[in-house]
């Protein structure tokens, strides 16, 4: 009983789901999108009048340095022992600026386009999560305590993160602009709130449904603060927003609790054991 209880209490290696973290995790992906679109739009000249004429896809470029960033993250994430809030978020930010420049480079150098580009990604997250529960059993970030569910966990993100860069321009292109898109997917989030507290819908399936949408929420408010007046944004400085959200992020780390999620089902080798082990064993034959 007591190695029960030892792996029950066991903690895994990402953050308990409080308001703390859905506010941390939107202004994350927000911050995802001002910064990718600083590296790829301003500092590469995506969005300048140069743009097409140079041999070098700042795009592309731009997604080789933040995935590469995002590959050292993980891979140290994967290797701590234990839940660490600065790495944890700084893997969240890589993911998310890679999943900026990732959906932009699909979307507008591969000519793919919005619709399509959603739909691939939609697809990718899917067969990733469905690859994830077919291996291990579970999807639950309360299992993301062993480096295959961390591996899965990751790719998940990466791929949600990017999806939702791909689904939140399209949705403001399609005629709902930055802020109609916000408002859209705001009101997906609280509809998802209601339903996590008020039906028995599975809520593992609302956490991927609300983390999916946090991203294009955080894509269209980044768009909003940093695209031109004439495109309906704010035309703020996308390195002074980016900054801006950075410091934000920064402060809630430090003020608001950073927990760790438990395991909610024993794992490792008492698991095994127990699986193995018959109820009741027959009497020894006289």
């Amino acid at each position: 009983m007591s190695s029960f209880r030892r792996e029950d209490a066991a903690l895994t290696k990402v953050p308990e789901v409080t308001l703390g973290f859905w506010i941390i995790k939107i202004l994350a992906t927000t911050l995802g999108e001002t910064g990718g679109d600083s590296v790829s739009m301003s500092w590469l000249g995506e969005t300048t009048a140069a743009a097409g004429k140079s041999a070098v896809n700042g795009y592309l470029v731009a997604t080789a340095m933040f995935g590469l960033a995002l590959i050292l993250l993980v891979w140290a994430q994967i290797k701590a022992k234990r839940f660490n809030p600065w790495l944890y978020w700084a893997t969240i930010v890589a993911s998310t600026t890679c999943g900026t420049t990732l959906a932009d480079f699909a979307d507008r150098s591969l000519g793919v386009g919005y619709p399509g580009g959603s739909l691939i990604l939609l697809a990718c997250v899917l067969l990733s999560l469905f690859a994830w529960y077919k291996t291990l059993g579970s999807i639950s970030i309360n299992s993301v305590a062993t480096a295959r569910a961390e591996t899965f966990y990751w790719i998940t993100i990466t791929f949600s993160q990017t999806l939702g860069t791909a689904l939140g321009d399209w949705v403001a292109d399609a005629g709902l602009g930055y802020q109609g898109g916000a408002v859209l997917f705001g009101a997906g989030l609280v509809l998802l709130a209601i339903l996590y507290f008020t039906t028995r819908i599975s809520h593992v399936a609302l956490f991927w449904a609300a983390f999916i949408l946090t991203r294009p929420l955080g894509a269209t408010v980044g768009d909003f603060l940093d695209k031109p007046v004439a495109k309906g944004g704010l035309e703020f400085s996308r390195p002074l927003a980016s900054a801006v959200l950075a410091v934000v992020i920064i402060a809630l780390i430090i003020i608001l609790p950073q927990h760790a999620a438990r395991r909610r089902y024993p794992t490792g080798s008492f698991a095994r054991i127990s699986a193995r082990r018959p109820r009741s064993a027959p009497p020894p034959p006289e």
